[in-house]
């Protein structure tokens, strides 16, 4: 993603003017900001790349292309596949801003990692973060108590989140 980024400012900055935006735009909220359409004609223009070029790439006709560029027609999932593989990209980036997306980029690959690792290993690897995500819950719990507390009797009390710690760790031991 960060290259990508640098290969974006490097091409806002070689242009003089890109759709009206002014080259003091930042790439990387221009980039998060993007609709679809506006994100291919980058990643293409990014790589020196034709639509008749890009077209072939991705296994489309060209005015296929010409419509996904313009906004005038949406790739099935088959061909958003494909162009995620031409332009060396997940499709996540291709449809997704930043905060829709699943993990931050930096657990990705530990995730990516773990699915590599033998069953066992995973299942290690699942406990460790189910503790660890209640531990945080459950501090985020006493927290909003001791908060709750404080106030005057007569306001009522927020719900837990899902079943308590101790719950879950007597349903976990039992499944073993």
């Amino acid at each position: 993603m960060y290259v990508l980024l640098w290969y974006m400012h490097v091409f806002f900055s070689q242009e003089t003017n890109f759709s009206g935006l002014s080259m003091t735009t930042d790439p990387f909220s221009l980039w998060l900001s993007m609709t679809l359409p506006s994100r291919l004609i980058a990643l293409r223009k990014e790589r020196g790349l034709s639509q008749q070029a890009m077209a072939e790439a991705v296994g489309i006709h060209a005015n296929s292309w010409k419509k996904y560029e313009s906004g005038q027609a949406q790739p099935s999932l088959d061909v958003l596949k494909k162009i995620a593989v031409a332009l060396h990209v997940s499709t996540d980036s291709l449809l997704f801003e930043e905060h829709e997306r699943g993990p931050h980029d930096e657990l990705v690959l530990q995730f990516e990692a773990v699915s590599q690792l033998p069953p066992t290993e995973q299942t290690i690897v699942k406990d460790v973060l189910e503790s660890l995500v209640m531990k945080y819950q459950s501090r985020r719990w006493d927290a909003m108590r001791t908060t709750t507390a404080a106030a005057p009797a007569s306001a009522p009390r927020p719900a837990p989140a899902g079943r308590p710690a101790a719950t879950k760790r007597a349903a976990a031991a039992g499944s073993r």
